[in-house]
C-alpha cells in the first residue's frame, strides 16, 4: 500500500510540474498579455493544485491525518487565482493595452 500511495503522489507532483511547464512556455510563446495571462492563471493554478493534493496524500499516508492547511491552501488558490487573473485580464482591457491582431471576439467593446 506504501508504494501505490507513493507513485499516486508521485504522479500528482509530476502532473502539476508539467503544467507549469506548460504554463511557462505558453508565457513565453502567446502573442499578447490577455492570452500570457489566461495560461499563466489557469495552468498555474491546476499545477499548484496537483501539487498540493499529492503533498496532502503523502502526508496523509505518513502521518494517518489530514493536514487543513494544506486543504485551506488548496481551496484558496482555487477560488483566488482564476479570480485574480481575470481581474488583471480586464484592467489591462479597461487601461488600453492591445489585443493581438488576430483576436476574433472582444466581448468587451460594448462596455468601453
Amino acid at each position: 500500500m506504501t508504494a501505490i500511495v507513493e507513485i499516486l503522489s508521485a504522479l500528482f507532483l509530476l502532473m502539476g510540474v508539467f503544467l507549469f511547464l506548460v504554463s511557462a512556455f505558453g508565457i513565453i510563446r502567446l502573442p499578447d498579455v490577455y492570452t500570457r495571462n489566461h495560461a499563466a492563471s489557469k495552468s498555474s493554478t491546476l499545477g499548484i493544485l496537483f501539487i498540493l493534493i499529492g503533498t496532502l496524500l503523502f502526508f496523509y499516508h505518513q502521518h494517518g491525518h489530514v493536514d487543513f492547511r494544506i486543504v485551506l491552501a488548496i481551496i484558496f488558490i482555487f477560488m483566488t487565482s482564476p479570480v485574480a487573473g481575470h481581474l488583471i485580464n480586464r484592467s489591462a482591457y479597461h487601461s488600453g493595452v492591445k489585443m493581438w491582431d488576430r483576436s476574433v471576439q472582444d466581448d468587451l467593446k460594448k462596455s468601453r
